[in-house]
């Protein structure tokens, strides 16, 4: 059974940064394809970032590009979501998702297995 449990969000100031970080258990996932989505108060949950299997080739929704870094560290048995400069509507509980092995990015929710508890993560203005 896979477990997947994100850590390092908080309230921050409007252009703080925080790193966002997702630790997996119970499986090896460096081949996985690995997401983050992201849900506010009142909305559906969104797609933010994706990176590929084996630290591939990465994704952003348009909003964070420039300002958001996925990435991995499969020694680890980690991911990282890097977020600077940070806005109010950024404002959400942010959840990391593994979708399947040898799986390149995808945004599609539906494409992912596992998922995190969410975090959240509060920018004031």
């Amino acid at each position: 059974q896979v477990q997947l449990v994100e850590s390092g969000g908080g309230a921050v100031q409007a252009g703080g940064s925080l790193r966002l970080s997702c630790a997996a258990s119970g499986r090896t996932l460096s081949t996985f394809g690995m997401g983050w989505f992201r849900q506010a108060p009142g909305k559906e949950r969104e797609f933010v970032a994706c990176i590929s299997g084996r630290d591939g080739p990465t994704l952003y929704v348009e909003s964070v590009k420039g300002r958001f870094t996925i990435s991995r560290d499969n020694a680890k048995n980690t991911v990282y979501l890097q977020m600077n400069v940070l806005k109010p509507e950024d404002t959400a509980v942010y959840y990391c998702a593994a979708s399947y092995p040898f799986r390149g990015a995808t945004t599609v929710q539906s494409e992912y297995t596992y998922w995190g508890q969410g975090t959240q993560v509060t920018v004031s203005s």
